[in-house]
């Protein structure tokens, strides 16, 4: 669905237009943008030719950014090296580096026509369908952490290694840079994960934002036909992208769109020991450590606090690209809390 589009936001079609013509000169009609609904970071558009949508645009959003964010460059990249792969993906299709053109860097890919799901409920579905559409977005994290990056010529996406540590120093600076308030969860996360990395070392390439509402579902069956928003993708640890991914067994469907307060038994959703041992079954992988997965845990609600304390910061500055992002922004501390509560051994710790 699309909503009406600020004019901050609003595309200027009087570059675009012959831009796309020269690359698509199939497009003869008449040429529209519509911007898709939510999306905190980087806006995205429906191409629409003569009202039938043919493309999507994905483009930086407008004002000063942070170093190293939203940066489409490397979803058209990563994209472009997954299709050929069992991955899922919008086939990308072209990439524009000039800001003269809408004003930022973008892309376009192929428009995935299907079903997707912003409620992890899944309400209106049996418990049969729901347990289905779970059991095809694990097999398909999986089926990303089991691609080889060199083999795609994605070797040096980003560094092999010691991801946590990494990742760990990066977000502490982001967080850092964007901070109006003291959080003090967040201080003592910030303490903590450098003290207890457990030194993990493979490398995959990962998702970062693996969810249901990043998925394109086949019309009909429970089946991923698209893997959106590649932002935060670089190589990493899979443990970490497992992670973000299970943070909706731990946060509630009021506010963060999880799953901690639903009875999942009822819902015909499987519950998060079980989810891990599913995705154990598709890897072939050991059983994953508790006090690995307590760190993996603690780690993406801080980073994710991370991500939400940005979204407000640039709220606040008038450069997001919602209205709702000043309401999920202001949730840091709340997230930041269940981490820490996570890191200090509170397993069944749930907002």
């Amino acid at each position: 669905m699309a909503e009406a589009t600020p004019d901050r936001l609003r595309l200027d079609l009087t570059r675009l237009t012959p831009w796309l013509r020269e690359r698509f000169p199939e497009l003869v009609g008449t040429i529209e943008a519509r911007k898709f609904e939510g999306g905190q970071s980087n806006p995205t558009y429906a191409i629409l030719e003569d009202g039938v949508p043919r493309m999507v645009l994905r483009k930086k959003p407008p004002g000063v950014l942070l170093p190293s964010a939203h940066a489409v460059e490397r979803e058209y990249r990563v994209t472009k090296a997954l299709a050929g792969t069992g991955v899922p993906v919008a086939k990308p299709l072209a990439l524009c580096e000039d800001p003269a053109i809408v004003g930022t860097p973008f892309f376009v890919m192929e428009h995935a026509s299907g079903r997707n799901f912003w409620d992890a409920r899944l309400p209106g579905m049996t418990p049969e369908e729901r347990g289905a559409i779970y059991g095809e977005m694990i097999r398909v994290l999986a089926t990303l952490h089991a691609v080889d990056p060199v083999a795609v010529g994605l070797g040096d996406y980003g560094k092999p290694g010691n991801y946590f540590a990494r990742q760990v120093g990066r977000w502490t600076r982001q967080y850092r840079a964007t901070e109006t308030q003291t959080i003090e969860a967040m201080d003592a996360l910030i303490e903590w994960l450098p003290a207890n990395d457990p030194g993990l070392e493979e490398s995959r390439v990962v998702h970062g934002d693996f969810r249901n509402d990043n998925l394109i579902f086949h019309a009909e069956r429970p089946e991923v036909i698209a893997v959106l928003d590649w932002e935060l993708s670089t190589l990493g640890h899979p443990l970490a992208d497992l992670a973000q991914h299970v943070m909706a067994w731990r946060v509630t469907a009021e506010g963060y769109r999880g799953l901690s307060d639903s009875d999942l038994p009822a819902l015909g959703i499987p519950a998060e020991g079980e989810y891990l041992a599913m995705y154990q079954a598709h890897t072939g992988g050991a059983p994953i450590d508790p006090a690995h997965w307590r760190y993996a845990l603690a780690f993406a609600m801080f980073r994710n606090a991370g991500i939400r304390q940005g979204v407000y910061k640039r709220a606040l500055e008038g450069n997001a690209s919602s209205d709702a992002a000043k309401v999920h922004g202001a949730r840091a501390a709340q997230i930041a809390g269940l981490g820490w509560r996570i890191a200090r051994g509170e397993d069944d710790a749930r907002l």
